[in-house]
């Protein structure tokens, strides 16, 4: 592999994504030109409606993107100080990011223990059972089902076998896809509560992308919405939560009735992109 570039300046940034453009198939452009950092011990939120380019960020940041025929075409992605956009995604693991793909995609015919394992593969034949057993403390009800195929278990059980099979890794940080997908509302807080334990005990920084703002928003320590591939707005994570515009249109919260046309283009108006 020919020499990596040399990193320019990241202001202490953990993780830092610059101008990052991705085309699908040549052609199509879906993101145009998103920054965002991650800040080591951080829980950062990438929020945004179903399109809006947050599943295809964290696969820059993967690389994940060649098996879907995309490409960065633009832009650097940087981690703890060094360019990674151009690594194969087993290196970015061995590096110490995972990424826990939306839908979990669990290896339906293997048993709850045996998906965790495959998550130590870039370990070789490292002794595993301590790290099991670290799993398991964070995630008791696996333990029960360990020995249950995968395919029989509840989509909250998938969400925590995935979960658990990026943390078999040793990552220092985790890009978290849509964690709160398909699963009750008790147990997407369950899942956040881990989340956060795992941020401030295991010191696991987070990126995740969720389309459930109140919750998300609620947990991180800061937030970007995206919206058509652009980051239209950053912030703390509380101020987001009381930011009048974001309760409008992504809370589902209003304090003057529904909004008139005129005030939307405002709103589109305030975009920092703009």
């Amino acid at each position: 592999m020919s020499a990596m570039p040399k990193p320019q300046p990241t202001t202490g940034s953990y993780l830092s994504v610059s101008n990052v453009e991705v085309i699908y198939d040549h052609v199509i452009l879906v993101l145009k030109g998103v920054s965002l950092q991650v800040q080591e011990g951080q829980i950062v939120a990438l929020l945004g409606a179903n399109g809006a380019g947050k599943t295809t960020t964290l696969k820059s940041i993967s690389n994940l993107l060649r098996a879907e025929r995309g490409d960065v075409t633009k832009g650097q992605i940087e981690f703890k100080g060094q360019r990674i956009d151009q690594l194969n995604p087993s290196e970015l693991v061995k590096r110490g990011i995972c990424q826990v793909m939306e839908g979990r995609h669990c290896f339906q015919h293997l048993t709850v223990e045996e998906n965790l394992l495959t998550g130590a593969y870039t370990r070789g034949n490292a002794d595993l059972r301590e790290d099991l057993e670290r799993v398991y403390r964070y995630f008791p009800r696996l333990k029960e089902r360990r020995k249950a195929q995968s395919g029989y278990t509840s989509g909250g059980e998938q969400q925590m076998t995935a979960i658990g099979r990026a943390l078999m890794a040793r990552p220092s940080m985790i890009l978290l896809d849509e964690p709160s997908m398909g699963l009750a509302p008790q147990l997407v807080e369950e899942i956040f509560e881990i989340v956060k334990d795992l941020n401030q005990k295991e010191k696991v920084s987070f990126l995740l992308a969720e389309q459930n703002t109140n919750i998300a928003l609620k947990y991180a320590n800061y937030g970007y919405i995206l919206e058509n591939g652009r980051v239209v707005m950053d912030g703390e994570g509380k101020s987001l939560a009381e930011n009048e515009d974001v309760k409008e249109f992504y809370l589902g919260f209003s304090t003057g009735g529904r909004k008139s046309f005129r005030d939307v283009k405002s709103y589109r108006r305030r975009k920092r992109w703009l």
